[in-house]
């Protein structure tokens, strides 16, 4: 990751990562991504996608947790980043499994 890159995940880990400091927050870069794709504006989600590149956001849909995005931030995303096809099924969002 560059210095640019770097710093606009710190700033979005600043914004949009609440519940922790953006120092910590950074130390797992794919949360930050998918908070920004979650709930960033589409400005915010445009410039951390050129910055990061689409290999990121595609990798952040395949390794999100459970409660990381809702189900219209991830049908999006899918269909933005083309890893599901127009006429494709979305897979289901990642779910919390009890043993």
């Amino acid at each position: 990751m560059d210095q640019t890159a770097g710093q606009m995940l710190f700033e979005d880990a600043r914004r949009h990562i609440w519940w922790e400091t953006p120092g910590e927050a950074i130390l797992r870069p794919s949360r930050v991504i998918a908070q920004v794709m979650n709930i960033g504006d589409f400005d915010d989600s445009r410039a951390l996608l050129a910055a990061m590149g689409e290999a990121s956001f595609r990798e952040v849909l395949q390794t999100a947790e459970p409660g990381w995005f809702n189900e219209r931030s991830w049908h999006y995303w899918h269909y933005a980043l083309g890893v599901c096809p127009p006429d494709g099924k979305v897979p289901p969002l990642p779910a919390r499994r009890f043993s």
